[in-house]
């Protein structure tokens, strides 16, 4: 009778094993040639032999579909540099990844999961969009994840990697995440495709001039990094994921100390011209005074007059906010506004201190911006400073003029220090156009235009107000900013209750 049991047991055990690998097998030539499958995604996205997979016999209810594997999307947990992360990856070679009723209650599962147990949601996409024959329980799918998207915003890490297409309501999901990756040749996103935009609107566009990785990540701002293969897209998630807390009530990770904290940074005084009109690339003051090969910037080729991403400062992880005086001026505009709101409002969520690096003569003027709505999108971005409550500290580097001095500034916006260089100069405007209001009709408009400068535009005029908290010489402005982020990692602010703001969208 036992003999007869354990025999049973071994071909229940042995029909299993079959079912799992023709499940598991995927036919490489549905695949596109050099294109990874969703399990070799997986498998490069984690730590090796740590993915565990949930419903993999998931199917659709449909009969005429019952022949999908997994439904199309590869799901479960696993691991990333020893830390959990939940992952599913859309598998093209079922039905193009179209999502049906079974598909998305298997990415829904694993995002309650997360959420559950506090970890990052990592999504690769790969999808013709909703599954046309089934209906609305497919669009019913969508529904579910984009609630769950939003549910899981501010507290835990979401994270988008599109390696195909994304059409259609599809795309919003990926929108409501917090970090969107594309490759280039290789991923597409959009609403509607070419063949309905040349019916509806008889203009032809390729798919990659519509919705690619060069338009997304440089002109529509929708994708934050751009890369030229799938493996270095991969990586780099991995990499940015090593700067992230994996939920929102952690700190973000320390990394070992490899660089002086002392080290000074006598370079600065070259680096940027003491000339207000001369233009620097601020991107060398960072890798000046961060630690070594530890910024990543995001958004890098959107926006390109403010620079944004993630560093660290001996070891401790910070966000990054600088004006790029080679790019505008390093004027604020629309999108400038739009990406610093955003990724400031990511690092208030997930408590990573924000320091600015200050060079700014305002915000842009003329006619586009204000039909565009600076306005809106520059309230934007004071809303997003004014409600962060994590560590937030300033360097004015040369210029903080008017209304960019007080969202990147001013202490009344309660910024915990304003740190300036003796070259700062803080005023409502240069004085070239300050004298055009004050000495119009002077006769000697040239001379109190030189005294006005003197006078004004440095930075102890606010220190003796306490609007500057102290004023450096560069050479310390690593050791300074190191000491004065330290002093304010134990901070706590309250704020008012409420359900929350309505921040100018």
């Amino acid at each position: 009778m036992f003999k007869i049991e354990r025999k049973a047991l071994r071909e229940k055990i042995a029909e299993f094993l079959k079912k799992e690998r023709e499940l598991k097998t995927i036919d490489k030539s549905k695949q596109q040639p050099k294109k990874l499958t969703a399990r070799e995604r997986l498998g490069l996205l984690l730590d090796k032999g740590t993915f565990t997979e949930i419903d993999l016999f998931a199917k659709p209810r449909d009969a005429e579909l019952q022949q999908l594997k997994c439904d199309g999307v590869v799901a479960g947990y696993g691991k990333i540099d020893g830390r959990q992360v939940c992952v599913y990856a859309q598998d093209f070679t079922q039905k193009g990844g179209t999502l049906g009723e079974m598909h998305a209650k298997k990415i829904v599962k694993v995002m309650d999961l997360a959420i559950k147990t506090g970890c990052p949601i990592i999504g690769i996409d790969d999808s013709g969009g909703a599954r046309i024959q089934e209906g609305v329980k497919a669009l019913d799918g969508y529904a579910r994840i984009f609630y769950k998207n939003t549910n899981a915003s501010g507290v835990v890490p979401q994270i988008s990697i599109i390696l195909g297409p994304c059409a259609g309501g599809a795309v919003y999901s990926p929108a409501l995440t917090d970090f969107i990756f594309m490759v280039k040749g290789l991923s597409k996103m959009f609403i509607t495709g070419p063949a309905v935009i040349k019916s509806t609107m008889s203009e032809e566009i390729t798919p990659e001039m519509l919705g690619g990785a060069e338009v997304h990540a440089e002109m529509s701002g929708v994708a934050h990094f751009e890369d030229e293969s799938e493996h270095a897209a991969i990586l780099k998630v991995r990499r940015l994921l090593s700067y992230l807390p994996s939920n929102n009530l952690s700190d973000p990770p320390k990394s070992q100390a490899r660089d002086n904290p002392n080290r000074r940074n006598k370079r600065l005084i070259k680096l940027v011209p003491s000339d207000p009109k001369k233009s620097y690339d601020v991107r060398d003051v960072l890798r000046e005074v961060l630690d070594r090969n530890s910024f990543m910037e995001v958004h890098a080729g959107f926006a390109k007059n403010i620079i944004v991403g993630f560093a660290r400062l001996n070891s401790t992880t910070i966000g990054v906010v600088a004006n790029q005086p080679c790019v505008l001026a390093g004027c604020l505009d629309i999108n400038a506004s739009d990406k610093a709101a955003r990724f400031v409002r990511f690092c208030d969520a997930f408590n990573i201190p924000i320091i600015n690096f200050v060079d700014v003569p305002g915000y842009l003027p003329g006619k586009e911006q204000e039909y565009g709505g600076i306005i809106r999108h520059g309230a934007e971005l004071l809303y997003a400073y004014a409600e962060a409550t994590v560590p937030k500290i300033s360097l004015i580097m040369r210029k903080a003029y008017g209304g960019a001095y007080i969202v990147l500034c001013s202490r009344e916006m309660r910024y915990d220090q304003v740190i300036a260089w003796p070259t700062a100069r803080i005023a409502v405007m240069g004085a070239r156009q300050a004298a055009e209001i004050i000495f119009k009709d002077a006769p000697d408009k040239e001379e109190k235009t030189q005294e006005y400068e003197e006078k004004f535009l440095n930075p102890y005029v606010a220190a003796e107000l306490g609007s500057v908290d102290m004023i450096i010489n560069p050479a310390e402005t690593r050791a300074t900013l190191i000491k004065s982020l330290e002093a304010l990692l134990t901070k706590r602010e309250r704020r008012l209750p409420k359900k929350h703001g309505n921040i100018p969208l």
